[in-house]
């Protein structure tokens, strides 16, 4: 089968409306992607997704380029067209403009498929009647047909073998016009597109287009009513075939019993009642007794190929009223005349079983599966339905089958959102805290940022004005700040790169001191121990030199003095009597306090021996 519908990635919203409609559920939503795609194997041409869908996103394949082809070809083309034109129509006021309309694309013929439903009715006639115990579905309906293909493939010998008043109707226009005449089908059914490419010689149909992209043409081809004449249906012309759109039309179009006591077909139409129709077929066909006569949209009245909007009832009417202003003027000895030269073409037809039904899982992976979405405990047959699916089981097999994914489960999705939000809310929670937080953190930062700036700057400014050279490197010996006596006592080479590097900021200490001096700076940086009042000798001067850690084993700073400087030389004069002063006190007050010691001792020993003499004396008395 080709890809005769197909949903935009850039429109889809992955609604699942499409999936919830599709009767056979031929549409796949996989997680990993944000769009639904359609599957043309298991794809019955029904068209309930395009109707369904919200933003437009599903298409069908375009007919209307091969259309186009065949006008330019040129040579016979004929046009047949489905009874359900009329409904379609509605705006048009007489349907003999719309004939003309349609030969004004380019068309040599415009016929009525309401002959060929007179043809196929009488078959449905002669097999009814001629009963050996076998119920059967009408295969009018494309869809239908492809319904029991590929899902009912069991009941495919019950699709009555008649061609469909489409093949049936190009039969006639090949006999009537000539083998060489191409014929278009225009019709409401989209999948009548597939069903075309099916027969070749006498039934072949080189094409279909929609009533839809029939409009189409004729805006592209400004093709309007007012600018017409009529003109009438080419023969051969049909009679009630024309009821065709409602769906017990092709039994009314030969008188086929319908009395609910003494008839035996039952006819139904609607995607649900199809649906059920065909399962109760395949489980009690003995039972139920009866042919089915199935129409999937409405008749053909509400099919996908015609203009959205509709309304059902005023199609039905306008049908109605078509086959009564026919019948008014019907010539029947004409008709008779033509149903007996068609009468014996072939309208049978074989349906061929195209089992499309998925491979149920296993028991173990289903019920994983409704694990998953909270659904183990329900019944086989429960479920919202909400998915598209019937219940969730069946939901849980076409997971399983890659057809579906967990989200699609409105509970599922619905339990994981309300997670999702109580983690949402707790995270923001947690964020808004976090901001707070950063905030505080944010101005705390400032504040010290703008302390350290003042710090800097103040001991940016005290460096400045000290008169002792001031040098702060890191352990690679390069310069990280100093200060302008600093730069004063290296000399001219420092001058000069300070205009350079404000600062020497950056500069190798090693290319600006000798090496006895940098040395001091690294042995601190190594050994992270202050080297105080080390007397160096630097060119012609006398430098005191005094170096820090700041940082252990990163940064050291460093204080120079020029001894011989004259405020430096007064103040170390004064610095060191005073620490020569301080010493010779300590060694007085040491000699004093021992000298003291001494004379107490003298003392102490004199006054004992006058103690012992006295009392020798005093015995002698």
């Amino acid at each position: 089968m080709s890809q005769l519908f197909n949903i935009s990635e850039s429109k889809c919203i992955n609604c699942f409306a499409c999936v919830r409609v599709c009767p056979v559920k031929a549409i796949e939503v996989k997680a990993e992607k944000n769009f639904a795609v359609i599957l043309p194997e298991r794809c019955i041409g029904c068209g309930s997704c395009i109707n369904i869908c919200p933003v437009s996103a599903i298409s069908y394949k375009s007919s209307k380029e091969e259309v186009k082809s065949l006008l330019k070809e040129g040579g016979k083309l004929a046009a047949i067209v489905a009874p359900s034109i009329s409904g379609e129509f509605v705006d048009i006021t007489d349907y003999r403009k719309f004939v003309q309309m349609i030969k004004s694309l380019g068309f040599t013929y415009v016929c009525e498929v309401t002959f060929g439903v007179d043809l196929v009715a009488r078959e449905y006639k002669k097999l009814f009647d001629d009963f050996k115990g076998k119920y059967f579905f009408t295969s009018v309906c494309p869809v239908v047909v492809s319904l029991v293909e590929k899902f009912h493939p069991e009941l495919v010998n019950n699709l009555a073998p008649i061609v469909s008043p489409m093949i049936a109707t190009a039969k006639v226009i090949h006999r009537e016009y000539g083998d060489d005449t191409k014929v278009v089908y225009i019709g409401p059914c989209i999948q009548s597109k597939e069903e075309a490419l099916l027969y070749t010689g006498d039934g072949k149909v080189d094409s279909v287009l929609t009533f839809t992209e029939l409009r189409e043409l004729f805006d592209e081809y400004e093709i309007k009513e007012s600018k017409l004449e009529y003109s009438e249906f080419d023969n051969p012309i049909g009679y009630k075939g024309s009821l065709l759109p409602i769906a017990n039309g092709l039994l009314q179009a030969v008188d086929i019993d319908e009395n609910l006591l003494t008839g035996d077909v039952i006819t139904t139409e609607g995607r649900d009642n199809i649906l059920d129709a065909v399962k109760e077929f395949e489980s009690s066909a003995e039972e139920i007794s009866r042919h089915f006569n199935l129409f999937y949209c409405d008749g053909c009245l509400m099919g996908p190929g015609m203009s959205r909007g509709g309304q059902k009832f005023i199609r039905r009417t306008m049908v109605v009223n078509y086959a009564n202003k026919r019948l008014k003027t019907f010539n029947q000895k004409a008709f008779e005349a033509s149903i007996a030269k068609h009468s014996d073409h072939d309208f049978s037809c074989v349906f061929k079983p195209d089992d499309q039904r998925v491979t149920p899982p296993s028991e173990e992976v289903v019920h994983e599966i409704l694990k998953v979405i909270g659904k183990e405990s329900l019944g086989k047959d429960s479920g919202c339905e909400a998915c598209g699916y019937k219940s969730c089981r069946d939901f849980a097999v076409a997971v399983s089958s890659g057809l579906a994914h967990t989200d699609m489960c409105l509970n599922y999705s619905l339990a994981n959102r309300q997670e999702y939000i109580k983690t949402l809310r707790a995270t923001n929670d947690k964020l808004a805290k976090t901001q707070q937080a950063l905030r505080e953190s944010e101005k705390l930062a400032r504040e010290e940022q703008e302390a350290a700036r003042d710090a800097s700057e103040t001991i940016t400014t005290m460096m400045k004005k000290l008169p002792s050279a001031l040098v702060i490197v890191n352990r690679k010996l390069k310069i990280v700040q100093s200060n302008q006596s600093f730069i004063d006592l290296l000399g001219d080479d420092a001058l000069e790169i300070n205009e350079i590097v404000p600062g020497l900021v950056g500069a190798d200490l090693k290319t600006l001191i000798p090496y006895n001096i940098y040395n001091l700076f690294s042995y601190v940086i190594q050994n992270n121990e202050d080297i105080k009042n080390r007397d160096v000798h630097y060119k012609d001067v006398l430098l005191n030199i005094s170096v820090f850690t700041i940082k252990k084993n990163d940064i050291v700073g460093a204080v120079i003095r020029d001894m011989y400087a004259p405020e430096v030389r007064k103040e170390e004069v004064v610095k060191r009597i005073t620490e020569a002063i301080d010493i010779n006190l300590a060694m007085v007050q040491k000699i004093g306090f021992l000298l003291g010691e001494g004379a107490a001792e003298t003392e102490h020993m004199l006054n004992s021996i006058i103690n012992t003499y006295k009392e020798g004396n005093k015995g002698k008395d």
